[in-house]
């Protein structure tokens, strides 16, 4: 928006009540509000890379007021507006404060192409009615969607999502469905042949959860379906934007089977592409490496005996009709019908580091292999001049073995399918990769644990349950795509185009509790600063050398690292995968919020895409609950709610206004009704410790991992009944003899209240530790629950307090206090809140008590280690440990944020500083 088309907005009448007062907050504040917020000015939206796409498919985002400034008008219509010369918007509310107005709205933006999006992004303003092409018409068969010239067919029931996609009155892609394949064992175990079943889409319901004007949603929920047994159920959701040839496809889906008898071979989205064109004017494309690109003709006339003249060629190359044949020379025009027409085209992405593609003619003729590269970004198109369709799976080579295929390309029907799961490789086996194992008894499980720290349990390391999301985009175009636009579309596959905000802009909201942006303005600041840059850039690092991709795995990172064989502990029980374990989801995302690197919100995406559902379980005895780290992402039989956590969800879903992730932590909104299924302590059972009715429930990692999705749910509805079942958890806690100090109680699900005497005063080192104390920085703003304030502030104060001081408040130094360091983020917090300097400069001591900031310590040197030592090289942080990371990253955010007035002070006396 242009500066004067700024003033005018401030100035205007409409902007009144947008930036009106800011009302007080109750209790207590977040340092990144301080005790007295102000209004945000103006709204700078900017291109997460930095830079303006060259085709941009539309996105949407999340953007936050500050309490008391936005209220929803009577019409219940938001208009939004990028300016005269940006792009169609289309707005909706997202979330609420608790004196109800607006904490956060969404906005849909239109795509474009080159030329039509602004280098330098956009400024959000209060502006005219939504404009835009995309409208919805439900009818009682099918759905109606039309987007400027395109028209998609969307039917009520039957096997197909999209029955026809229509461009310019040409149906050009029709009948997209979603298949599968199910084989009955390990192909490579068996002497004998394996049998597989193909399945495809049976839709169950159909919902139109936007209609337009700029954004339209349709959502389809079913199972695949072989006709005579329904199994891994799915739900994909449609995105249509205005100003885009493309609808992006989220296909979601729950492994409900059989891990001893149900492999999945296959799992993929396909489509038909009618072919009127001559076979020479057909066209594949394949996205290769990097910018590059593969095309060629199904009936080629490049590279022939006899040339067919310049015109001929460069016009297949360049994927355009070729000039009339009468022109062409005559020993090629009557030899055209002996090339052979090439049907079948596949790119088989097997692993990370590689992928060839081959072609053949049709089925039953062998594969001729074309090319191979390292890494595609995962896009194909099958067409003519006269129309085709492109279809990419964002993040390709990190989830391999994926593949994409064209089939009858020759023919009037081709296909085309982007396979998630690909068919040429060994079928998916989610088997326990122990099974009995000979561990019987607790005896023998405890045992086992207290050597490799996994948990195991036969029947407690079941696949079945968890589940997967794939990101798509299906272009409907009208003709072949040039190999430059190809390759841009590429691009926003593997990396879509999106408009974020500052993060000055989010700060000023006083959103997620205690952050402020990156600062490196005084010394110690910087060498905070630059060790968070370290570790974080290391993990990264990790990511990529130790090749942490996968269908399950792509998004997680591993727990605990193994300096003597150069490797993270991928095969020592629980010290295997992370599955969120001290917070590490939190971390990244607190980091982005801080940078706005594109990097962080890439990585810490992935990850909740992979946690959110790979990790948790979403049917079966275990719903609602995630699985704590181990060698496979379900295999230790702790089964918690730490692990489910919305927190770690949140910030993503608000960000993003992200429809899968918001069904995800609605999932979780009754999940503390079964509890009592999955009691942690079930090995550990102390005779009478609580009445039957209740389950026994830490403060911390249960309760303080279940209020997360309550207050997700209270801020988007506006519903009081999970505002008031956090506050009865407050209340039941600080009405305890010892508050927080007792740790954990019996809890009532019905009621979210904590019983009991808590008359045993402990400490616990995990409590802290799993998004309480972040979301107590919240709560503490948005509710007031004095008695709760008290209780958890002293908590705060005293878990790192000297032995006197603590003996003074509890009679006695219960056990369990640990990670002092990390955990020195509580007595900032009450200091900050206290506003007691000394308290202040006594968690910084605590902060700086371990050797995170020591030049020369493990945690600072990185290394090369090659040669016959490891597989290939590394560099390697020995030091390095995700527990470590995570906290040490959270308690140097939140530290910041609270007492920077007396870090450099702290920091000299520490010898920090010279």
């Amino acid at each position: 928006m242009p500066t004067s088309s700024r003033r005018h907005f401030l100035r205007s009448a409409s902007a009144l009540p947008f930036l009106a007062s800011f009302p007080g907050l109750a209790g207590a504040v977040t340092a990144n509000t301080g005790a007295k917020p102000v209004p945000v000015s103006e709204t700078a939206l900017r291109w997460l890379d930095g830079q303006a796409p060259a085709r941009f498919e539309g996105c949407t985002l999340g953007v936050p007021w500050p309490r008391g400034t936005l209220r929803l008008p009577a019409n219940k219509r938001l208009d939004f507006t990028l300016g005269a010369s940006g792009p169609a918007m289309q707005s909706w509310p997202l979330a609420y404060w608790p004196d109800g107005s607006l904490k956060w709205t969404a906005h849909a933006v239109a795509g474009g192409v080159a030329g039509k999006v602004a280098s330098e992004g956009y400024s959000l303003g209060r502006g005219a009615e939504a404009r835009g092409t995309v409208s919805v018409k439900e009818n009682a068969d099918d759905i109606l969607v039309t987007a400027g010239e395109l028209a998609w067919v969307l039917p009520r029931g039957g096997e197909v999502l999209v029955r026809s996609a229509t461009r310019a009155g040409r149906v050009t892609m029709q009948n997209m469905k979603l298949v599968a394949l199910r084989q009955d064992g390990a192909q490579l175990e068996r002497s004998g042949s394996v049998a597989r079943q193909p399945f495809t889409s049976k839709l169950l319901a159909v919902t139109v959860e936007q209609s337009g004007p700029v954004r339209a949603v349709v959502k389809f929920d079913g199972m695949h379906s072989d006709g005579s047994r329904d199994w891994l159920p799915f739900s994909v959701r449609l995105y249509f934007y205005t100003g885009s040839d493309s609808v992006r496809i989220v296909h979601s889906f729950i492994y409900d089977g059989n891990p001893e008898q149900d492999f999945i071979a296959g799992l993929g989205v396909s489509a038909q592409v009618p072919m009127s064109d001559q076979s020479y004017d057909r066209h594949v494309r394949f996205s290769g490496e990097g910018v590059g690109v593969w095309g060629e003709a199904v009936r080629p006339v490049t590279g022939l005996r006899r040339d067919p003249g310049d015109a001929y060629r460069a016009a297949q190359v360049a994927g355009k009709a070729l000039p009339p044949l009468a022109g062409m020379a005559k020993p090629v025009q009557d030899g055209l019908q002996w090339i052979p027409e090439w049907g079948d085209f596949t790119l088989a992405q097997l692993s990370p580091d590689g992928f060839t593609l081959q072609k053949r003619l049709r089925a039953g003729r062998a594969w001729i292999d074309s090319n191979a590269g390292t890494r595609s970004k995962g896009l194909l198109y099958a067409g003519g001049a006269a129309g085709g369709v492109a279809l990419g799976l964002k993040d390709f080579w990190q989830r391999a073995p994926v593949q994409l295929d064209v089939r009858n390309a020759a023919s009037p029907m081709a296909e085309v399918t982007a396979w998630m799961w690909a068919p040429s490789a060994p079928s998916m086996d989610v088997r326990s990769y122990r099974g009995e194992d000979g561990m019987d008894t607790h005896e023998k499980q405890i045992a086992g644990l207290n050597i490799t720290y996994e948990d195991y349990e036969a029947g407690w390391d079941s696949a079945t349950g968890v589940a997967r999301s794939s990101e798509l985009q299906l272009w409907v175009l009208g003709g072949t795509p040039s190999h430059q636009a190809l390759s841009d579309m590429a691009e926003q596959v593997a990396r879509p185009a999106r408009l974020v905000l500052t993060p000055q802009r989010i700060h000023q909201c006083g959103v997620f509790g205690d952050w402020d942006p990156v600062d490196a303005g005084t010394p110690a600041r910087k060498l905070i600063e630059e060790r968070l840059d370290l570790q974080l850039d290391q993990y990264l690092v990790e990511t990529e050398q130790h090749r942490w991709y996968g269908f399950w795995s792509y998004g997680d990172v591993m727990h605990s690292y193994d300096p003597d064989r150069h490797m993270w502990r991928y095969d020592i029980g629980g010290y295997a995968w992370d599955n969120s374990e001290l917070s590490t989801d939190l971390w990244l995302w607190y980091s982005y919020l801080r940078t706005g690197r594109a990097d962080l919100f890439r990585y810490a995406e992935a990850m909740t895409r992979h946690t959110g559902e790979v990790d948790v379980y979403h049917l079966g005895p275990f719903k609602g609950f995630g699985t704590r780290h181990a060698v496979q992402h379900w295999a230790d039989s702790s089964k918690q709610p730490r692990v489910s956590n919305a927190a770690y969800r949140r910030i993503y879903y608000f960000l993003t206004a992200d429809e899968r992730v918001g069904d995800l932590m609605r999932e979780l909104l009754d999940s503390d009704k079964d509890l009592h299924k999955v009691d942690i302590s079930r090995k550990l059972k102390v005779a009478g410790a609580r009445p039957d009715a209740f389950i026994g429930a830490s403060f911390g990692t249960v309760w303080g991992s279940l209020i997360s999705a309550w207050l997700a749910e209270w801020e988007r509805s506006g519903d009081v009944r999970w505002r008031d079942k956090i506050v009865n958890g407050m209340k039941s806690i600080a009405a305890l003899k010892y508050g927080w100090f007792a740790a954990g109680a019996p809890y009532d699900h019905t009621t979210g209240r904590f019983h009991g005497p808590g008359d045993k005063p402990s400490f616990s080192n995990l409590n802290g530790v799993f998004g309480v104390v972040e979301m107590n920085s919240e709560l503490l703003t948005l509710v007031d629950v004095p008695e709760y304030r008290k209780t958890w502030l002293q908590y705060c104060r005293t878990y790192n307090a000297p032995k006197e001081e603590v003996v003074a408040l509890l009679g006695q130094v219960p056990g369990g206090r640990g990670m002092s360091d990390t955990n020195s983020r509580m007595t900032a917090y009450a200091a900050y809140q206290l506003r007691d300097r000394a308290l202040a400069l006594r968690a910084w001591r605590e902060f700086f008590a371990s050797d995170w900031l020591k030049r020369g310590s493990p945690r600072h040197t990185v290394r090369r280690i090659d040669g016959p030592a490891v597989l290939r090289p590394v560099d390697e942080m020995s030091g390095i440990s995700t527990n470590g990371s995570a906290q040490w990253g959270l308690a140097a955010i939140q530290h910041m944020a609270l007492g920077g007035d007396t870090l450099d002070e702290a920091a000299r006396a520490a010898g920090l500083l010279t």
